[in-house]
């Protein structure tokens, strides 16, 4: 698209490694999902009580493992320990949760890409996202489409410009200000960032198609998620939304814009 520049990303990426089909954030998942073919991954990346970056989307551990509290009370080799695949089938079982060096590693060894969800622990937004953009920056290579950095919280997306001003940014957004009908607000706070990306929960991109043509014109990529529903992905794609974040890995093909299985 004229209005904004080069984007070396995939329009497809799969929601914490393999969407539904295995037990997310762990190494298992990612796996699986570039079995199917996919190209790019979204993850998420909080730091454990010894400042290592681990994989997890809660702030606590029920969901997702045998352990009990704030995750972000452990240090890193007590959470690497816990069963983070049973609770999604006896096949997994024994999972680890992942650092997001073993990832990145991961995804550098295959050629994949890679959207790091900067999630931070309660209170650590700022040094979160430093964090984040230090380890990216030090052993993400040049020659590569660099990771692409999103957050809820902009304080995490200024952390990170602040150790790795040059990896893209994309500001995420689950709703509009009350009080907002039309994005500005997102979009102004995008700009301040200095983001790529707007990254809107799907449903808003569908009741204000006027905002992609806005981002656009303002040099922003559109970004949508969770996409899983191919009536949906089709009406994004008509709408000129530049990626779709989904969990059905295996109902949508990735290479293929537009399409599904």
């Amino acid at each position: 698209m004229s209005s904004t520049s080069a984007w070396p990303y995939p329009r497809w990426i799969a929601h914490r490694g393999a969407g539904a089909l295995a037990p997310e954030n762990t190494l298992e998942a990612f796996r699986l999902g570039a079995r199917h073919g996919w190209r790019m991954f979204e993850c998420d990346a909080k730091l454990s009580a010894d400042g290592v970056l681990f994989l997890l989307h809660d702030s606590t551990l029920e969901r997702t493992t045998n352990g009990h509290g704030p995750a972000g009370r452990h240090g890193m080799g007590a959470l690497a320990q816990l069963d983070a695949g049973s609770w999604h089938s006896r096949a997994y079982a024994g999972a680890a949760i992942p650092t997001l060096e073993a990832l990145v590693r991961f995804c550098l060894a295959n050629g994949l890409l890679l959207n790091v969800e900067i999630k931070p622990n309660p209170g650590q937004a700022w040094q979160t996202g430093q964090a984040v953009g230090e380890l990216l920056a030090r052993l993400w290579p040049d020659d590569r489409p660099a990771p692409l950095l999103s957050s809820f919280h902009p304080s995490a997306l200024d952390g990170a410009r602040s150790t790795a001003p040059a990896l893209p940014r994309g500001l995420l957004v689950d709703d509009f200000a009350t009080g907002s009908t039309d994005g500005d607000a997102a979009l102004a706070q995008a700009a301040a960032l200095e983001c790529r990306a707007l990254i809107l929960n799907y449903r808003l991109w569908l009741e204000h198609p006027a905002l992609v043509a806005q981002a656009h014109g303002a040099a922003l990529r559109c970004l949508g998620y969770t996409v899983n529903d191919p009536a949906d992905a089709r009406r994004l794609i008509g709408l000129g939304v530049d990626g779709l974040i989904t969990d059905r890995i295996e109902l949508f093909v990735p290479d293929y814009p537009g399409d599904c299985r």
